[in-house]
């Protein structure tokens, strides 16, 4: 018997429509893979078994089976986004084991569209650092164990990345989705402000948090963000430029951070394939400011101090509650969104100039995984600013960018850089990744077996 653990989502969407395999067969075979790998890896909170089989026969009994993009298709969705019969922990002890009454619009709609939701996956308490753990698990890179998937994504992404599941939701306030990727070799893409639903949290983390996908293609992951997007040609596929006007930046945005040679190297030569491929391509630093760092941190506090509005603080992990207190101070100035458009209007003239920037996606390999959780808050803070500088902007401005697997890094893990574009460019970005995967492709899950 065939088994479709591992295939895309297109190519398992495809079977089911023409009857090759039922979303039964399928949803069981990645159960079953979930079950046999998943205490390696740490990528779910909670896997719905018996109701992801039974939602499976209901895909196979809808009379639209035929037309559905994502028929039959093994859903794992980041454990901040409600499914309908699940509570939504939040990566915290703090929050009500509630069930959700009505599923999030992007849930609903990659659902309405034939996906079958396996389960919830592990973030940080409140989806705060670069790191997943906490009381209800520990998500793990599997490509290297020892080290953390990331985050806040770092259950979706490790879901994705072992072939527990083709495909995954999450969600990017700082980088969380753009930063797991770049730890487990995925391809994603943290839209611009307005083009997918947020609803994340309290606010959206005034305005800064996006939904997006974890994909292992591009194909993939473009179909899943049009299925989610608000208008029917944010991501449709455009004839673009023969010739694009890319920048490449080397450079941490944050004074003080060094890129490792790793992630410089992946830059330069991904910079080589695109000028073969036609591309103009040259050296151009954005000019960020001094201030970068204190506006991140203004922004990154203040939004988990709204989320921790109304939760017990002694559920809290001491290192967010300090975050949290040390956003409150920061509340006044962060709603004004100043900071924001001071920094809008410094780069606009820089993508006025260049189509696409490319940098690094990260400065350093991710930490290793542990009890961050019951860590430090300054020592967290020093490891998700040494490793991660790279992300921030583009939340703070709220244009798309995304993370694209490229290279390998000593360990043999997964190495990649980052594109950022002007607000409206998500299919520049999405066809730029589709060349460097056709000119550079990558190895799509883990070895685990």
């Amino acid at each position: 018997m065939t088994s479709w653990v591992g295939r895309t989502a297109v190519e398992i969407a495809a079977a089911v429509r023409e009857k090759r395999v039922t979303p039964r067969e399928v949803v069981a075979g990645h159960l079953a893979r979930i079950e046999r790998l998943d205490g390696r890896i740490g990528a779910f909170r909670t896997v719905r078994a018996a109701a992801a089989l039974a939602e499976a026969d209901e895909v196979a009994a809808r009379t639209d089976l035929a037309g559905l993009p994502l028929a039959g298709v093994p859903l794992a969705v980041k454990d901040n986004l409600a499914v309908r019969g699940e509570a939504s922990r939040n990566g915290s002890a703090a929050t009500p084991d509630t069930p959700a009454a009505e599923d999030h619009p992007t849930v609903a709609r990659l659902r309405a569209a034939g996906a079958v939701v396996v389960g919830l996956t592990n973030v940080p308490e409140l989806c705060v650092f670069g790191t997943t753990e906490g009381v209800h698990g520990t998500a793990r890179n599997p490509w290297d164990t020892a080290r953390t998937a990331g985050g806040s994504s770092g259950g979706s992404a490790a879901a994705v990345a072992a072939g527990l599941v083709p495909i995954a939701l999450g969600n990017d306030g700082m980088g969380s989705l753009r930063i797991p990727a770049a730890n487990c070799g995925l391809v994603t893409l943290k839209p611009g402000h307005g083009v997918v639903p947020a609803g994340i949290g309290h606010g959206d983390w005034f305005g800064m948090a996006e939904n997006g996908v974890l994909a292992t293609t591009v194909e993939d992951l473009r179909l899943a963000l049009s299925l989610l997007a608000d208008t029917d040609t944010a991501f449709v596929r455009r004839d673009e430029p023969d010739q694009l006007r890319i920048a490449v930046s080397l450079r941490s945005p944050l004074a003080g951070v060094t890129i490792a040679g790793s992630y410089t190297t992946a830059v330069r030569e991904a910079a080589g394939l695109l000028t073969g491929a036609g591309h103009q391509v040259r050296r151009a630093e954005p000019p960020y400011p001094l201030s970068l760092g204190l506006t991140s941190l203004q922004h990154w506090t203040a939004g988990t101090a709204m989320d921790a509005e109304g939760l017990d603080p002694a559920r809290l992990n001491r290192r967010t509650r300090v975050h949290a207190a040390l956003g409150r101070r920061f509340l006044g100035s962060v709603r004004s969104g100043d900071r924001r458009e001071r920094l809008r209007a410094r780069l606009t003239p820089f993508f006025t100039e260049h189509d696409v920037l490319l940098t690094p996606a990260l400065a350093r390999r991710s930490p290793t995984a542990g009890p961050w959780h019951e860590r430090g808050w300054l020592r967290n803070i020093l490891a998700n600013t040494n490793y991660s500088p790279l992300t921030p902007p583009w939340n703070l401005t709220g244009w798309p960018a995304m993370s694209v697997p490229f290279g390998t890094l000593p360990s043999g893990a997964p190495c990649a850089v980052q594109l950022a574009a002007r607000p409206g460019a998500e299919s520049t970005l999405l066809g730029l990744a589709e060349q460097l995967e056709s000119l550079h492709p990558w190895h799509r899950t883990a070895p685990l077996d």
